[in-house]
């Protein structure tokens, strides 16, 4: 069995985790919308997860939507005591399977709400707000009136740490301002390098950095230089991928999802994988071409 300690560990608010874990996001429908196709097969999939020592999971109510998180507690409830799920607020999904911006103050703490009850938790661990200026990528917009709103549902007691989704610098500045920002998830990859040196700065000041889409996302990382190295070292493409992200900085931690136990554990034995400097610099180059 794969030793995911070996990846390490990092704070990620008055918590430490395994820096690899797992994101749900495609446990639900097609398109994130709707139930699995196979309900058992997501509820085992999240079970051998956290059999194989995964302490970190993300989620969001907005998934399905409703349906993840029913399905994380179906397989979990009553979670182990070391295990954080982190989820997201700030989106909701339309009937189309749209997704839309929720930032209202009714919208943000009905979402609060509906987390806690499909969890079935009396406060949640971590909640991003996922910032919906821009569906397509981080731009910049105020964050003071709906962080506002989750600074009040913390000292409530039904919130325990804050982070923020698709954000830029300038945001995470002024969110401080406002709650203890302890992580940002934003997209990147080793194509996807526009946030390096934010990931930088976000380590020097202890806050974690949680990458989606660590494998491509809807759109899978295909590049040459990428499956020569994964040959040369006798690992998968996907695997490489992971391992750059764990080596690229202490601070990444790493949700890499999926539906499928087959590719669970080629994900998670990532986290034994050595990359050679050589083979970082190959893999380096991918994203400044």
């Amino acid at each position: 069995m794969t030793d995911i300690a070996q990846a390490g560990t990092f704070q990620l608010g008055d918590r430490r985790v395994k820096r690899l874990g797992y994101g749900a996001m495609q446990l639900a429908g097609p398109g994130v919308f709707g139930p699995p196709r196979d309900r058992a097969a997501a509820i085992a999939v999240l079970r051998a997860a956290v059999a194989a020592g995964v302490d970190h999971i993300d989620t969001s109510d907005f998934y399905g939507p409703h349906v993840t998180n029913q399905i994380i507690r179906e397989a979990l409830h009553p979670y182990p005591d070391d295990l954080v799920i982190v989820t997201k607020v700030g989106a909701k999904r339309g009937a189309d399977a749209s997704w839309n911006p929720a930032f209202s103050a009714a919208e943000l703490t009905q979402a609060v709400h509906d987390n806690l009850r499909n969890l079935g938790v009396e406060a949640l661990d971590v909640v991003n707000l996922r910032l919906m200026f821009d569906v397509h990528g981080p731009a910049e917009g105020p964050v003071e009136a709906p962080l506002t709103v989750l600074a009040d549902l913390q000292r409530q007691g039904l919130i325990r740490r804050i982070g923020l989704s698709n954000a830029t610098p300038r945001q995470v500045a002024d969110g401080r301002r406002i709650a203890d920002i302890v992580c940002v998830q934003n997209q990147y990859n080793l194509a996807h390098r526009g946030d390096d040196a934010f990931i930088d700065a976000l380590a020097a000041s202890g806050t974690a950095y949680v990458p989606f889409f660590p494998l491509g996302g809807f759109s899978p990382l295909q590049s040459g230089t990428l499956s020569e190295v994964a040959a040369g070292l006798g690992a998968t493409p996907m695997q490489v991928a992971l391992a750059w992200l764990l080596r690229r900085s202490p601070n990444i931690l790493l949700i890499p999802g999926t539906s499928s136990l087959g590719h669970l554990r080629e994900n998670l034995a990532a986290a034994e994988l050595s990359l050679p400097e050589e083979a970082m610099a190959a893999l380096d180059r991918i994203g400044a071409a």
